[in-house]
Protein backbone atom coordinates (compact mmCIF):
# COMPACT_ATOMS: atom_id res chain seq x y z
CA UNK A 1 0.00 0.00 0.00
CA UNK A 2 1.58 3.68 -0.78
CA UNK A 3 2.23 5.53 1.87
CA UNK A 4 -0.30 9.02 2.66
CA UNK A 5 1.66 12.03 0.51
CA UNK A 6 3.14 14.31 3.08
CA UNK A 7 1.51 17.84 2.61
CA UNK A 8 2.98 20.84 4.71
CA UNK A 9 0.10 23.53 5.83
CA UNK A 10 1.55 27.28 6.58
CA UNK A 11 -0.36 29.59 8.40
CA UNK A 12 0.22 32.84 10.90
CA UNK A 13 -3.17 31.97 12.42
CA UNK A 14 -3.20 28.81 14.23
CA UNK A 15 -7.00 28.55 14.46
CA UNK A 16 -7.19 28.43 10.28
CA UNK A 17 -3.83 26.25 10.21
CA UNK A 18 -5.63 23.68 13.13
CA UNK A 19 -8.72 23.53 10.50
CA UNK A 20 -7.43 22.76 7.53
CA UNK A 21 -4.86 20.22 9.12
CA UNK A 22 -7.70 18.07 10.33
CA UNK A 23 -9.37 18.49 6.93
CA UNK A 24 -6.63 17.13 5.12
CA UNK A 25 -6.01 14.52 8.00
CA UNK A 26 -9.25 13.10 7.80
CA UNK A 27 -8.77 12.38 3.81
CA UNK A 28 -6.12 10.05 5.12
CA UNK A 29 -2.97 12.66 4.17
CA UNK A 30 -0.01 13.05 6.08
CA UNK A 31 0.25 16.86 7.37
CA UNK A 32 3.17 19.11 8.79
CA UNK A 33 2.02 22.39 10.11
CA UNK A 34 4.17 25.63 9.78
CA UNK A 35 2.95 28.80 11.50
CA UNK A 36 5.28 31.02 9.32
CA UNK A 37 6.67 31.48 6.28
CA UNK A 38 10.43 30.96 7.92
CA UNK A 39 9.40 27.82 9.48
CA UNK A 40 7.82 26.39 6.56
CA UNK A 41 11.16 26.70 4.81
CA UNK A 42 13.12 25.31 7.68
CA UNK A 43 10.67 22.13 7.70
CA UNK A 44 10.92 21.80 3.99
CA UNK A 45 14.10 21.64 3.95
CA UNK A 46 14.62 19.68 6.45
CA UNK A 47 11.44 16.92 5.94
CA UNK A 48 10.33 15.44 2.55
CA UNK A 49 7.23 17.40 1.41
CA UNK A 50 4.94 16.20 -1.57
CA UNK A 51 2.54 19.34 -1.48
CA UNK A 52 2.93 22.64 0.35
CA UNK A 53 -0.76 25.02 1.18
CA UNK A 54 0.07 28.35 2.47
CA UNK A 55 -1.73 31.15 3.40
CA UNK A 56 -0.34 34.63 1.19
CA UNK A 57 -1.00 36.88 3.90
CA UNK A 58 1.32 36.61 6.57
CA UNK A 59 3.98 38.76 8.87
CA UNK A 60 7.74 38.36 8.08
CA UNK A 61 7.05 36.00 4.97
CA UNK A 62 4.40 35.43 2.73
CA UNK A 63 3.28 33.10 0.76
CA UNK A 64 4.75 34.23 -1.98
CA UNK A 65 8.06 34.70 -0.72
CA UNK A 66 7.77 30.96 0.60
CA UNK A 67 6.75 29.71 -2.91
CA UNK A 68 9.84 31.48 -4.17
CA UNK A 69 11.94 29.61 -1.68
CA UNK A 70 10.65 26.24 -2.49
CA UNK A 71 11.25 27.31 -6.33
CA UNK A 72 14.69 27.33 -5.60
CA UNK A 73 15.67 24.10 -3.48
CA UNK A 74 12.46 21.87 -4.54
CA UNK A 75 11.52 23.01 -7.63
CA UNK A 76 9.02 20.19 -8.54
CA UNK A 77 7.15 20.18 -5.17
CA UNK A 78 3.51 21.86 -6.01
CA UNK A 79 2.75 24.73 -4.14
CA UNK A 80 -1.50 25.70 -3.49
CA UNK A 81 -1.68 29.37 -2.36
CA UNK A 82 -4.34 30.80 -0.23
CA UNK A 83 -5.84 34.15 0.56
CA UNK A 84 -8.84 36.05 1.65
CA UNK A 85 -8.02 38.90 -0.40
CA UNK A 86 -8.83 36.99 -3.84
CA UNK A 87 -8.14 39.32 -6.89
CA UNK A 88 -7.50 38.43 -10.65
CA UNK A 89 -3.99 40.11 -10.22
CA UNK A 90 -2.85 38.08 -7.35
CA UNK A 91 -3.82 34.89 -9.07
CA UNK A 92 -2.08 35.67 -12.22
CA UNK A 93 0.56 36.88 -10.55
CA UNK A 94 0.91 33.60 -8.43
CA UNK A 95 0.13 31.26 -11.27
CA UNK A 96 3.07 33.33 -13.07
CA UNK A 97 5.28 32.89 -10.17
CA UNK A 98 5.16 28.83 -10.54
CA UNK A 99 2.19 27.53 -8.18
CA UNK A 100 0.31 25.07 -9.04
CA UNK A 101 -2.87 26.91 -7.97
CA UNK A 102 -4.70 29.54 -5.84
CA UNK A 103 -7.66 28.79 -3.99
CA UNK A 104 -9.62 32.12 -2.31
CA UNK A 105 -10.89 31.40 1.78
CA UNK A 106 -12.94 30.61 2.85
CA UNK A 107 -12.06 27.55 1.59
CA UNK A 108 -14.59 24.85 0.42
CA UNK A 109 -13.64 21.67 1.39
CA UNK A 110 -14.36 19.73 -1.23
CA UNK A 111 -12.46 22.52 -3.69
CA UNK A 112 -9.41 21.91 -1.44
CA UNK A 113 -9.22 18.41 -1.94
CA UNK A 114 -9.57 18.34 -5.55
CA UNK A 115 -7.31 20.64 -5.83
CA UNK A 116 -4.81 18.90 -3.89
CA UNK A 117 -5.59 15.90 -5.75
CA UNK A 118 -4.75 17.37 -9.08
CA UNK A 119 -1.29 18.44 -8.03
CA UNK A 120 -0.41 15.34 -6.20
CA UNK A 121 -1.65 13.28 -9.33
CA UNK A 122 0.39 15.61 -11.77
CA UNK A 123 3.60 15.28 -9.71
CA UNK A 124 3.19 11.35 -9.85
CA UNK A 125 3.09 11.37 -13.74
CA UNK A 126 5.85 14.04 -13.77
CA UNK A 127 7.86 11.58 -11.65
CA UNK A 128 6.88 8.27 -13.35
CA UNK A 129 7.67 9.59 -16.92
CA UNK A 130 10.95 10.61 -15.78
CA UNK A 131 11.74 7.42 -14.32
CA UNK A 132 10.61 5.55 -17.68
CA UNK A 133 12.26 8.34 -19.61
CA UNK A 134 15.62 7.64 -17.81
CA UNK A 135 15.47 4.10 -17.95
CA UNK A 136 14.79 4.84 -22.21
CA UNK A 137 18.13 6.91 -22.40
CA UNK A 138 20.48 4.15 -20.23
CA UNK A 139 19.13 0.90 -21.26
CA UNK A 140 18.76 1.75 -25.03
CA UNK A 141 20.74 4.56 -26.72
CA UNK A 142 23.03 3.05 -29.10
CA UNK A 143 24.95 5.15 -31.18
CA UNK A 144 21.56 8.03 -31.25
CA UNK A 145 19.76 4.73 -32.51
CA UNK A 146 16.62 3.95 -30.45
CA UNK A 147 14.63 0.66 -30.03
CA UNK A 148 14.46 -2.28 -28.57
CA UNK A 149 12.28 -4.39 -30.41
CA UNK A 150 13.34 -7.78 -31.93
CA UNK A 151 14.34 -6.17 -35.62
CA UNK A 152 16.56 -3.38 -34.29
CA UNK A 153 18.35 -5.88 -32.29
CA UNK A 154 19.04 -7.76 -35.07
CA UNK A 155 19.96 -4.31 -36.63
CA UNK A 156 22.52 -3.85 -34.18
CA UNK A 157 24.04 -7.10 -34.74
CA UNK A 158 24.52 -6.61 -37.90
CA UNK A 159 26.25 -3.15 -37.14
CA UNK A 160 28.03 -4.91 -34.71
CA UNK A 161 29.94 -7.91 -37.45
CA UNK A 162 30.24 -5.57 -40.01
CA UNK A 163 32.02 -2.36 -38.47
CA UNK A 164 35.22 -4.13 -38.18
CA UNK A 165 35.49 -5.06 -41.55
CA UNK A 166 35.78 -3.42 -44.83
CA UNK A 167 33.11 -5.05 -47.17
CA UNK A 168 30.50 -2.45 -49.09
CA UNK A 169 26.96 -2.80 -46.88
CA UNK A 170 23.72 -1.60 -48.70
CA UNK A 171 21.38 -0.09 -46.31
CA UNK A 172 17.85 -0.39 -47.27
CA UNK A 173 14.71 0.78 -46.22
CA UNK A 174 11.49 3.63 -46.63
CA UNK A 175 12.56 6.56 -46.16
CA UNK A 176 13.03 8.35 -42.71
CA UNK A 177 14.11 4.86 -41.11
CA UNK A 178 17.49 6.22 -39.83
CA UNK A 179 19.54 4.60 -42.92
CA UNK A 180 22.27 7.41 -42.57
CA UNK A 181 22.27 6.67 -38.53
CA UNK A 182 23.40 3.01 -39.45
CA UNK A 183 25.92 4.24 -41.70
CA UNK A 184 27.95 6.44 -39.16
CA UNK A 185 26.75 3.58 -36.17
CA UNK A 186 29.16 1.44 -38.83
CA UNK A 187 31.88 4.05 -39.48
CA UNK A 188 32.14 5.65 -36.06
CA UNK A 189 32.46 1.76 -34.09
CA UNK A 190 35.01 0.27 -36.74
CA UNK A 191 38.98 1.19 -36.82
CA UNK A 192 38.10 4.52 -39.68
CA UNK A 193 36.60 6.15 -36.51
CA UNK A 194 39.44 8.82 -36.81
CA UNK A 195 39.13 8.70 -40.74
CA UNK A 196 36.30 11.23 -42.03
CA UNK A 197 33.12 10.31 -43.01
CA UNK A 198 30.93 12.20 -45.71
CA UNK A 199 27.72 11.31 -47.01
CA UNK A 200 26.33 12.17 -50.08
CA UNK A 201 22.63 12.30 -51.42
CA UNK A 202 22.98 11.11 -54.63
CA UNK A 203 19.26 12.40 -55.61
CA UNK A 204 19.57 15.55 -54.57
CA UNK A 205 22.52 16.50 -57.64
CA UNK A 206 22.22 15.99 -61.51
CA UNK A 207 24.44 14.05 -63.32
CA UNK A 208 27.02 16.24 -63.86
CA UNK A 209 27.57 18.05 -60.52
CA UNK A 210 27.29 14.65 -59.11
CA UNK A 211 30.19 13.35 -61.04
CA UNK A 212 32.35 16.32 -59.70
CA UNK A 213 31.22 16.21 -56.54
CA UNK A 214 32.13 12.62 -56.35
CA UNK A 215 35.44 12.64 -58.05
CA UNK A 216 36.25 16.41 -58.58
CA UNK A 217 37.60 18.27 -61.27
CA UNK A 218 40.36 19.96 -63.22
CA UNK A 219 40.51 23.61 -63.50
CA UNK A 220 39.05 24.20 -66.90
CA UNK A 221 37.53 21.11 -66.93
CA UNK A 222 34.15 22.70 -67.67
CA UNK A 223 32.72 26.37 -67.72
CA UNK A 224 33.21 27.68 -64.10
CA UNK A 225 35.90 24.92 -63.15
CA UNK A 226 38.23 28.18 -61.91
CA UNK A 227 40.20 25.54 -59.95
CA UNK A 228 41.09 22.21 -59.43
CA UNK A 229 38.86 20.56 -56.88
CA UNK A 230 38.92 17.18 -54.38
CA UNK A 231 35.84 15.01 -54.78
CA UNK A 232 33.78 13.53 -52.29
CA UNK A 233 36.23 10.10 -52.83
CA UNK A 234 39.37 11.68 -51.81
CA UNK A 235 38.08 13.64 -48.82
CA UNK A 236 36.69 10.55 -47.77
CA UNK A 237 39.96 8.56 -47.70
CA UNK A 238 41.11 6.79 -45.40
CA UNK A 239 37.51 6.87 -44.21
CA UNK A 240 33.96 6.25 -44.97
CA UNK A 241 31.90 7.41 -47.74
CA UNK A 242 28.07 7.01 -47.68
CA UNK A 243 26.40 7.27 -51.34
CA UNK A 244 22.67 7.88 -50.16
CA UNK A 245 19.79 6.71 -52.17
CA UNK A 246 22.39 5.34 -54.78
CA UNK A 247 19.31 3.61 -56.89
CA UNK A 248 18.77 7.47 -58.44
CA UNK A 249 22.24 6.99 -60.03
CA UNK A 250 22.52 7.42 -63.50
CA UNK A 251 23.67 4.60 -65.78
CA UNK A 252 26.92 6.46 -66.49
CA UNK A 253 27.51 6.96 -63.18
CA UNK A 254 27.20 3.71 -62.10
CA UNK A 255 30.10 2.59 -64.40
CA UNK A 256 32.06 4.56 -63.00
CA UNK A 257 31.66 3.70 -59.85
CA UNK A 258 31.69 0.37 -60.22
CA UNK A 259 35.61 1.32 -61.62
CA UNK A 260 36.55 2.54 -58.06
CA UNK A 261 35.33 -0.40 -56.74
CA UNK A 262 37.42 -2.42 -59.00
CA UNK A 263 40.42 -0.73 -58.85
CA UNK A 264 40.28 1.69 -55.70
CA UNK A 265 41.15 4.46 -57.72
CA UNK A 266 39.14 7.78 -59.10
CA UNK A 267 39.91 9.74 -61.79
CA UNK A 268 38.85 13.86 -61.58
CA UNK A 269 36.42 15.55 -64.42
CA UNK A 270 38.65 16.64 -67.03
CA UNK A 271 41.64 14.85 -65.44
CA UNK A 272 43.77 11.70 -66.88
CA UNK A 273 45.72 10.84 -63.99
CA UNK A 274 44.69 8.04 -61.59
CA UNK A 275 44.60 8.82 -57.45
CA UNK A 276 44.07 5.90 -55.45
CA UNK A 277 42.21 6.25 -52.84
CA UNK A 278 41.34 3.86 -49.67
CA UNK A 279 37.26 4.79 -49.00
CA UNK A 280 34.53 2.18 -47.15
CA UNK A 281 31.73 2.39 -49.74
CA UNK A 282 28.70 2.22 -48.06
CA UNK A 283 25.15 2.53 -49.91
CA UNK A 284 21.44 3.28 -48.93
CA UNK A 285 18.26 3.25 -50.89
CA UNK A 286 14.90 2.83 -50.38
CA UNK A 287 14.16 1.48 -53.71
CA UNK A 288 13.94 -2.37 -54.23
CA UNK A 289 17.38 -2.12 -56.41
CA UNK A 290 16.60 -6.07 -57.91
CA UNK A 291 13.95 -4.79 -59.30
CA UNK A 292 15.65 -2.25 -61.31
CA UNK A 293 18.18 -4.73 -62.34
CA UNK A 294 15.31 -6.82 -63.40
CA UNK A 295 14.19 -4.08 -65.53
CA UNK A 296 18.19 -3.02 -66.68
CA UNK A 297 17.51 0.29 -64.88
CA UNK A 298 20.84 -0.48 -62.01
CA UNK A 299 23.73 -2.47 -63.09
CA UNK A 300 23.29 -6.28 -62.06
CA UNK A 301 27.49 -6.44 -61.76
CA UNK A 302 27.14 -3.02 -59.72
CA UNK A 303 24.25 -4.56 -57.62
CA UNK A 304 26.43 -7.88 -56.50
CA UNK A 305 29.36 -5.08 -55.55
CA UNK A 306 27.18 -3.04 -53.71
CA UNK A 307 25.20 -6.28 -52.07
CA UNK A 308 28.28 -7.56 -50.42
CA UNK A 309 26.14 -7.14 -46.66
CA UNK A 310 22.52 -6.00 -46.76
CA UNK A 311 20.35 -4.42 -43.51
CA UNK A 312 16.99 -3.86 -43.93
CA UNK A 313 16.03 -0.97 -41.53
CA UNK A 314 11.77 -2.15 -40.50
CA UNK A 315 9.48 0.82 -41.00
CA UNK A 316 8.29 2.51 -37.56
CA UNK A 317 4.67 0.95 -38.34
CA UNK A 318 6.65 -2.44 -37.73
CA UNK A 319 8.31 -1.63 -34.73
CA UNK A 320 5.42 0.17 -32.27
CA UNK A 321 6.79 -1.49 -29.39
CA UNK A 322 9.67 1.21 -30.17
CA UNK A 323 7.71 4.44 -30.29
CA UNK A 324 7.37 5.41 -26.40
CA UNK A 325 11.48 5.24 -26.32
CA UNK A 326 11.77 7.27 -29.19
CA UNK A 327 9.27 9.64 -28.09
CA UNK A 328 11.01 9.96 -25.17
CA UNK A 329 14.41 10.78 -26.53
CA UNK A 330 12.99 13.19 -28.87
CA UNK A 331 11.29 14.89 -26.08
CA UNK A 332 14.17 14.90 -23.96
CA UNK A 333 16.54 16.40 -27.17
CA UNK A 334 13.65 19.35 -28.11
CA UNK A 335 13.07 20.49 -24.66
CA UNK A 336 16.52 20.99 -23.81
CA UNK A 337 17.08 22.69 -27.21
CA UNK A 338 13.83 25.26 -26.76
CA UNK A 339 14.63 25.68 -23.19
CA UNK A 340 11.40 24.53 -22.18
CA UNK A 341 10.47 22.32 -19.34
CA UNK A 342 8.34 19.33 -20.36
CA UNK A 343 8.81 16.37 -18.43
CA UNK A 344 6.78 13.64 -20.04
CA UNK A 345 3.77 12.16 -22.49
CA UNK A 346 0.66 11.72 -21.25
CA UNK A 347 -1.11 8.21 -21.53
CA UNK A 348 -3.97 9.34 -24.66
CA UNK A 349 -0.93 10.87 -26.02
CA UNK A 350 1.06 8.02 -26.35
CA UNK A 351 -1.80 6.02 -27.39
CA UNK A 352 -2.10 8.07 -30.30
CA UNK A 353 1.62 8.11 -31.41
CA UNK A 354 1.61 4.09 -31.09
CA UNK A 355 -1.40 3.84 -33.06
CA UNK A 356 -0.50 6.05 -36.01
CA UNK A 357 0.54 5.26 -39.20
CA UNK A 358 3.97 6.84 -39.71
CA UNK A 359 4.04 7.09 -43.59
CA UNK A 360 7.54 9.18 -43.06
CA UNK A 361 8.70 6.69 -40.11
CA UNK A 362 10.86 7.82 -37.57
CA UNK A 363 11.81 10.96 -38.69
CA UNK A 364 8.21 12.00 -38.87
CA UNK A 365 7.87 10.96 -35.56
CA UNK A 366 10.87 13.08 -34.04
CA UNK A 367 9.13 16.07 -36.28
CA UNK A 368 6.01 15.51 -34.85
CA UNK A 369 7.10 15.40 -31.04
CA UNK A 370 9.37 18.48 -31.77
CA UNK A 371 6.17 20.49 -32.77
CA UNK A 372 4.37 19.53 -29.55
CA UNK A 373 7.56 20.48 -27.53
CA UNK A 374 7.08 23.83 -29.20
CA UNK A 375 3.84 24.25 -28.84
CA UNK A 376 2.44 22.84 -25.34
CA UNK A 377 1.63 25.00 -22.92
CA UNK A 378 2.18 22.26 -20.28
CA UNK A 379 4.94 19.76 -18.50
CA UNK A 380 3.23 17.12 -19.99
CA UNK A 381 2.43 16.51 -23.87
CA UNK A 382 -1.33 16.32 -24.51
CA UNK A 383 -3.19 14.62 -27.16
CA UNK A 384 -4.61 18.28 -28.49
CA UNK A 385 -0.83 19.16 -28.80
CA UNK A 386 -0.13 16.90 -31.11
CA UNK A 387 -1.16 17.47 -35.16
CA UNK A 388 -4.88 17.27 -35.71
CA UNK A 389 -3.48 15.43 -39.38
CA UNK A 390 -2.20 13.34 -36.79
CA UNK A 391 -4.90 12.52 -34.11
CA UNK A 392 -7.61 12.44 -37.67
CA UNK A 393 -5.47 9.29 -38.47
CA UNK A 394 -5.80 7.57 -35.68
CA UNK A 395 -9.29 5.45 -35.16
CA UNK A 396 -11.30 6.61 -32.42
CA UNK A 397 -12.22 3.90 -29.33
CA UNK A 398 -15.49 2.11 -30.01
CA UNK A 399 -18.49 3.69 -27.52
CA UNK A 400 -19.13 1.18 -24.38
CA UNK A 401 -22.00 -0.89 -24.95
CA UNK A 402 -24.24 -2.36 -21.87
CA UNK A 403 -23.69 -5.84 -21.92
CA UNK A 404 -28.00 -5.83 -21.02
CA UNK A 405 -30.89 -3.71 -19.70
CA UNK A 406 -30.46 -1.90 -16.77
CA UNK A 407 -32.88 0.29 -14.57
CA UNK A 408 -33.49 4.10 -14.93
CA UNK A 409 -31.91 4.47 -11.61
CA UNK A 410 -28.78 2.86 -12.75
CA UNK A 411 -29.03 4.77 -15.79
CA UNK A 412 -29.10 7.51 -13.87
CA UNK A 413 -26.53 6.67 -11.70
CA UNK A 414 -23.86 6.44 -14.80
CA UNK A 415 -24.41 9.31 -16.24
CA UNK A 416 -23.99 11.33 -13.40
CA UNK A 417 -20.52 9.61 -13.00
CA UNK A 418 -19.98 10.32 -16.73
CA UNK A 419 -20.83 13.51 -16.32
CA UNK A 420 -18.22 14.38 -12.97
CA UNK A 421 -15.72 12.20 -15.15
CA UNK A 422 -16.13 14.39 -18.31
CA UNK A 423 -15.63 17.70 -15.93
CA UNK A 424 -12.81 16.12 -14.18
CA UNK A 425 -14.82 16.40 -10.75
CA UNK A 426 -15.69 20.16 -10.51
CA UNK A 427 -18.92 20.30 -8.80
CA UNK A 428 -20.06 23.48 -10.37
CA UNK A 429 -19.33 22.61 -13.83
CA UNK A 430 -21.20 19.53 -13.16
CA UNK A 431 -24.41 20.22 -11.85
CA UNK A 432 -24.47 23.07 -14.75
CA UNK A 433 -24.24 20.68 -17.06
CA UNK A 434 -27.12 18.07 -15.53
CA UNK A 435 -29.27 21.67 -15.01
CA UNK A 436 -29.43 21.57 -11.51
CA UNK A 437 -27.78 23.17 -8.68
CA UNK A 438 -25.07 22.06 -6.25
CA UNK A 439 -26.76 20.70 -3.44
CA UNK A 440 -29.39 18.58 -5.51
CA UNK A 441 -26.20 17.57 -7.14
CA UNK A 442 -25.15 16.39 -3.62
CA UNK A 443 -28.34 14.72 -2.62
CA UNK A 444 -28.42 12.90 -5.94
CA UNK A 445 -24.56 11.37 -5.19
CA UNK A 446 -25.73 10.61 -1.77
CA UNK A 447 -28.48 8.64 -3.04
CA UNK A 448 -26.54 6.82 -4.99
CA UNK A 449 -23.28 6.13 -2.31
CA UNK A 450 -21.22 8.08 -4.49
CA UNK A 451 -18.71 10.58 -2.34
CA UNK A 452 -18.03 13.46 -4.06
CA UNK A 453 -14.57 14.01 -2.76
CA UNK A 454 -13.88 10.45 -3.82
CA UNK A 455 -15.52 10.17 -7.18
Amino acid sequence: MPKPSRILVVDDDATACAVLAEVLIKAGYTVETAGGGAEAVEKGQRLPVDLVLTDIQMANMDGMAVLKRFREFSPDTPIILLTAFGTIESAIKAIKSGAYDYVSKPFKKDEVLLTIRRALDQRRLLNENMRYRQEFLDRYQFSNIIGSSQAMIDVYKLVARVASGRSTVLLQGESGTGKELIARAIHYNGPRVDAPFVAVNCAALTESLLESELFGHEKGAFTGALTTKRGFFEEADGGTILLDEVGDMSPALQAKLLRVLQEQEIRRVGGNQSIPVDVRVLTSTHRDLWSMVKKEQFREDLYYRLNVVTITLPPLRERREDIPMLAYHFMHTCAAANQKRVMGISPEAMLVLQQANWPGNVRELAHTIESAVVVTSHEIILPDDLPVTLRKSVPAAPAPEFSDLVTLQELEKRYLIRVLDETHGNKTEAAKLLGIDRRTLYRMAERFGLDLAEE
